[in-house]
């Protein structure tokens, strides 16, 4: 039988979380600093039950990242590879390839940003990374989600897209939060802060 892992990002396979430390990175610290309070405004709102957290997260992406260039933004993400490697936590890289030399088909399932993920995941030799997928148009970002936020049941619809026939394979799975929930009881064999 087939056997597919599947990663959160955020908390499970990095120490902090990689959406702010982007804008950190790619918009510079001044900006980040400067706009601190707007961007923890709508956290505060979300943690209160004041605002969903879908709408939180693209308010703070539209404010940080609307009409910006597509390309420069791709160009930005291929660096951040090596902001993700500092804030791995310990072991994960040993997981990774434990798991890759025994030919399973190793998937990380996030709600941060793909296009960040994905040069990442791919020069340790993950092919597949399901996540939240920024909308452009006209070569600039729209501050907008082409797809949903990939966070507690989303994470669990968009897996069953790419393998629908659930009883063909064994699903193992790492999160470390309540937006894994469904992931992990989806999941044959689940892992909660594994790497903690």
């Amino acid at each position: 039988m087939k056997t597919i892992v599947a990663f959160d990002f955020d908390g499970t396979l990095i120490k902090k979380d990689s959406f702010l430390e982007f804008i950190k990175f790619s918009k510079g610290k001044f900006f980040f600093y400067t706009n601190v309070l707007y961007i923890g405004m709508f956290w505060v709102l979300y943690k209160m039950n004041l605002l969903k957290r879908d709408t939180a997260k693209q308010s703070i992406f539209s404010h940080c990242f609307k009409g910006f260039s597509a390309n420069v933004f791709n160009e930005k993400c291929n660096l951040f590879s090596e902001v993700i490697e500092l804030m791995l936590r310990r072991k994960v890289n040993d997981k990774i390839s434990y798991y890759l030399n025994k030919d399973f088909t190793v998937t990380i399932v996030s709600a941060s940003i793909q296009n960040w993920i994905t040069p990442w995941a791919s020069s340790k030799g993950i092919n597949i990374v399901i996540a939240t997928i920024p909308e452009i148009k006209k070569g600039k970002l729209t501050g907008k989600f082409e797809s949903k936020n990939c966070v507690n049941q989303e994470k669990v619809n968009r897996l069953l897209k790419l393998f629908p026939d659930r009883k063909s394979y064994c699903l193992i799975s790492f999160g470390d939060s309540k937006g894994d929930k469904e992931l992990l009881e989806f999941s044959n064999e689940a892992h909660f802060n594994y790497f903690k």
